[in-house]
């Protein structure tokens, strides 16, 4: 992996605005996410491949990897 991918990403919800870093998977996508702060379960946003994508500071690291190009390796 390239030393240039960001691992970590900080999750904002929506619903709350409760915000927590947190380390991304580098061979898959998360899917779900369940804030902290209220108990909602996030999913990714319509056309993003997970809640990193969607929710984060940081896109997920088959995405940075892939340029920004929706190219992930499944999902976690």
């Amino acid at each position: 992996m390239p030393a240039s991918v960001i691992l970590e990403s900080t999750f904002t919800c929506p619903s709350c605005g409760t915000s927590k870093t947190e380390a991304m998977p580098t061979d898959a996508c998360l899917f779900f996410y369940r804030c902290t702060g209220c108990g909602t379960q996030l999913r990714p946003n319509p056309g993003d491949c997970c809640v990193f994508c969607s929710f984060g500071s940081v896109p997920c690291p088959p995405i940075q990897n892939a340029g920004g190009k929706n190219h992930c390796r499944g999902q976690a």
